[in-house]
């Protein structure tokens, strides 16, 4: 694919070069803006919001339950795909993906909020967890790992490195070795569409779910572009 003439660092120099200018040319500057005042947060926090809403499945051990697992989860690359999950020492997913290396990310919507939240909290406490939710369990295409049917997309990931992370997770990061939606979720190109999909993320700070409100833009609107989708 050709890179556009302007590419990201030019676009920065240039934005740079016009914030400089914008005092001669009677634009206001961020000095000029009102200050709002900042509160210093008694504990500090990974507020970064929002977070993905992420339904991890792996199989099990032996004679045991496959696991569904809610785990933190981040896109390390979209170009080779590939995505990092940190589950904690505690859950019991941590230690079956230590043993399989493989597993699936399946994206829940609304309609699955409340099994969502139950799954959360009973990572430890409850074996079958598609029992407790009534989820469907399919199976992966690449991978050996179940997944659930309900979910409309579905990524299918490998292992590539482990990392420890003090003082009580494990950082795993994973290959995307196959990606699938249900009918209508992605256009022609693979372009996921937003609005035919009510998936939903978790404000990091207030611990609440919200769907997507109306979109603002997209990634490379400054320059032009419109092929970049991760």
């Amino acid at each position: 694919m050709a890179e556009h003439p302007l590419s990201r660092r030019s676009f920065v120099e240039t934005s740079l070069g016009l914030a400089a200018a914008a005092p001669f040319l009677g634009a206001p500057t961020p000095r000029q803006e009102k200050q709002k005042r900042r509160e210093l947060l008694r504990e500090p926090g990974p507020m970064l919001p929002p977070v993905p809403a992420i339904l991890l499945t792996v199989n099990g051990m032996a004679g045991d339950p496959d696991e569904i697992s809610v785990v933190w989860t981040f896109v390390i690359n979209g170009k080779p795909p590939q995505i990092g999950i940190a589950p904690g020492h505690e859950h019991v997913a941590e230690r079956l993906i230590r043993e399989h290396r493989e597993f699936v990310l399946n994206v829940p919507v609304v309609s699955m909020v409340e099994a969502f939240d139950r799954v959360d909290f009973a990572s430890t406490k409850v074996g079958d967890k598609f029992a407790l939710t009534g989820w469907t369990r399919g199976r992966a295409t690449k991978v050996q790992a179940p997944s659930i049917e309900e979910s409309p997309i579905q990524i299918e990931c490998r292992v590539f490195t482990a990392v420890d992370v003090p003082p009580s997770r494990t950082l795993f990061l994973a290959d995307v070795v196959a990606t699938s939606v249900h009918d209508g979720v992605c256009d022609a190109e693979g372009r996921l569409r937003v609005e035919a999909v009510p998936f939903f993320g978790m404000t990091a700070g207030s611990g609440e779910f919200y769907t997507m409100g109306r979109r603002v833009g997209h990634i490379g609107q400054g320059v032009g572009r419109r092929d970049i989708k991760y």
